[in-house]
């Protein structure tokens, strides 16, 4: 009996890469129809995996103070429980920093959820192990700290060129060029120029003095950059394969790799390795610093605070959460670091697991409102707002252009954060890095070589 591609769908399979190599085998081996059904009965489709009817628990570590925080607060919950009906999730929590980002049943800023033996790439984001390093600069003068960093460190869109890259480990390329997630020339070309550099947004370079020891310390806060973006996209590109053939019910954005296949086993150890390089990043800028300065670092941690965790089977995705348990973290050095804004001091803490912080704290402030609505409720201009919100401060925009929607004011309430962090059990304050100045990116859009371009043509 001889097959074909139409009466294999016929017969309820689905098409897929499978299939002629299925009938090449099928009408050489001239199968009779049981020996067919036989044969075939290895391609055919599970059935789907539907969304949970009883959706996962989820704890609650924040309260509203106010209508805008009420507002917040109703949309963070909103969407988490949306997205606590995703099959493969069986608990979560939101922590006081939250905010929603993206549409319904998106994981909101400031949220934690527990998947069993799925990685969903849509619930750490493109910007992989967003982290935050400190170094102990011990009694150096922190204008000096803050003017050194200033001549090593990059911000803006792209890499540096390739007589100011740092010297890339040969060891760290072997293993990108191992993984098949990340051995593309565009991801190791991204490896290479994107180290030492640290984006825009919320990203910054802080120069403050431990409360405690009042010795300087320096605080750097980025992701992984364009290497890790590129994980990602190609993450999403294979999860939504996934969801086509498991569970086309869920979200797009939710869609997840199984753990127990080539692809989740490949996809946890490109992880790994972009954790590594993001960890390089951070050193390679507090490192050349100390060199310039001629000085020896005192004491040195970091945390990553939007990444995923494992845990036997289970995976802790954390989209802007800082872990507290020394379990997710194998090379744990020290305290966790929890920044607020540039006027407020980064909080050093040290916190247990409890049932309804699942061993996380916040990662910050976190913002009740869009940075397009924050910029439209300020008056004056963008020089008064920025001389009223940073005095007393050395506040630097490596574009030269202020960016108002990363002042103090576009962010929540810091001692409000605070008070619920004590509240719900979120991490206990042992230090604090008193702010005395920062760098960040600006509006490195407004003189952008693209938008000059377009000014000139409407000239």
């Amino acid at each position: 009996m001889k097959i074909n591609g139409k009466m294999l769908i016929e017969m309820g399979f689905k098409p897929g890469k499978w299939i002629p190599e299925a009938i090449e085998y099928v009408n050489s081996n001239e199968f009779n129809e049981e020996q067919i059904l036989q044969y075939l009965e290895q391609f055919r489709p599970t059935p789907e995996i539907e969304l949970l009817e009883n959706p996962a628990n989820f704890s609650i570590n924040i309260k509203a103070e106010n209508g805008l925080e009420e507002d917040n607060v109703s949309k963070v919950v909103k969407t988490m429980k949306t997205l606590m009906k995703t099959p493969t999730l069986v608990g979560g929590a939101i922590m006081p920093d939250s905010c929603p980002t993206g549409s319904e049943g998106t994981i909101p800023v400031g949220g934690v959820v527990v998947a069993k033996n799925a990685i969903h790439p849509g619930m750490h984001s493109a910007d992989i192990c967003c982290s935050v390093m400190l170094t102990d600069f011990g009694n150096t003068n922190p204008e000096d700290v803050l003017n050194a960093a200033h001549s090593i460190t990059h911000f803006g869109p792209g890499g540096r060129s390739r007589e100011n890259q740092f010297r890339f480990p040969m060891d760290l390329l072997e293993e990108i060029e191992a993984n098949p997630f990340l051995n593309t020339q565009k991801c190791i070309s991204a490896a290479r120029s994107h180290l030492g550099t640290q984006g825009d947004g919320n990203h910054f370079l802080f120069v403050g003095k431990s409360k405690k020891t009042g010795n300087t310390m320096m605080v750097t806060h980025h992701g992984s950059r364009g290497f890790g973006a590129n994980l990602y996209s190609r993450g999403m590109h294979i999860a939504e394969q996934f969801r086509k053939e498991l569970s086309p019910q869920t979200l797009k954005q939710n869609a997840w790799i199984p753990f127990d296949t080539e692809e989740g086993k490949n996809y946890w150890e490109a992880l790994q390795i972009i954790r590594k390089w993001t960890k390089l990043n951070h050193e390679v800028l507090h490192d050349a610093t100390l060199e310039k300065l001629g000085i020896e670092k005192e004491n040195r941690f970091w945390n990553e605070h939007n990444f995923v965790f494992k845990d036997g089977d289970l995976f802790y995705h954390a989209k802007g959460a800082t872990p507290l348990n020394p379990k997710f973290m194998p090379d744990i050095t020290g305290p966790r670091l929890i920044p607020l804004n540039m006027s407020e001091p980064v909080l050093i803490v040290e916190g247990e697991s409890t049932a309804s912080n699942l061993g996380f704290a916040p990662h910050g402030a976190g913002r009740n409102v869009s940075r397009t609505q924050h910029r439209k409720s300020k008056t004056g201009t963008f020089e008064e707002i920025f001389e009223e919100e940073t005095q007393g401060l050395d506040v630097r925009f490596f574009s030269k252009e202020i960016d108002i929607t990363e002042l103090p004011s576009a962010y929540k309430n810091a001692e409000t954060v605070r008070n619920q962090m004590e509240e719900f059990g979120l991490g206990k304050v042992i230090d604090e890095v008193m702010p005395y100045g920062c760098i960040m990116a600006g509006d490195w859009q407004k003189n952008a070589p693209w938008r000059n371009k377009r000014r000139k043509n409407r000239n």
